[in-house]
């Protein structure tokens, strides 16, 4: 990436998704921190407010990997409280496809945002991306993703079999995807 990379500012009709910063590192460890909410999100907790901001530094590097991504904060247009993040990432432009990841503060939970977050990051992934498919990997009991990405048109692909390790043990994930052509959005063209 050039020096003159601006970061792909999204709004939504509630939601403004952007950048996370180092200001986001108390929100962002209190969500990491959060055993009972990291126990589907692929990793252990986080241990410290360091670790936060190494997190942040983290999701700004994805812009400079071989297989790129990027990473959006998740706040409503009134506040600047980050209430999540949302990623495309292990980009692969050859094959045009890529991997989606998210996690919601548990106040934030059972509105409506990431349903509109996903929405938002799902049509800029296709249009400017160019994807042609979106992979998720979700544990199988997180339920409420699994319902989530269901309903936005994500097919089930398949079980992979102690695909994750976290917190001490394996654990299956089950594969889903969506096409380019699934998705119902009128802005692609």
């Amino acid at each position: 990436m050039s020096e003159e990379y601006t970061f792909p500012v999204i709004q939504t009709e509630r939601l403004l998704l952007r950048e996370t910063v180092e200001q986001d590192a108390d929100d962002i460890f209190a969500m990491h921190g959060d055993p009972e909410l990291m126990r589907w999100f692929g990793t252990d907790p986080l241990p410290d407010l360091d670790a936060a901001r190494g997190l942040i530094r983290k999701f700004a590097s994805w812009r400079l990997d071989e297989n790129p991504g990027t990473r959006w904060g998740i706040q409503t247009r009134q506040h600047a409280r980050l209430l999540g993040t949302c990623g495309l990432f292990r980009w692969n432009p050859a094959w045009r496809k890529c991997m989606i990841g998210y996690e919601l503060a548990v106040h934030a939970q059972k509105q409506g945002f990431m349903r509109e977050t996903l929405s938002a990051v799902m049509s800029w992934g296709f249009k400017h991306m160019e994807l042609n498919r979106i992979e998720a990997m979700v544990h199988p009991d997180n339920l409420a993703s699994l319902k989530l990405l269901r309903e936005l048109g994500f097919v089930d692909e398949g079980r992979s079999r102690q695909a994750g390790y976290w917190q001490g043990q394996y654990h299956d994930m089950l594969q889903l995807s969506l096409l380019r052509s699934e998705w119902p959005a009128n802005d692609l063209k």
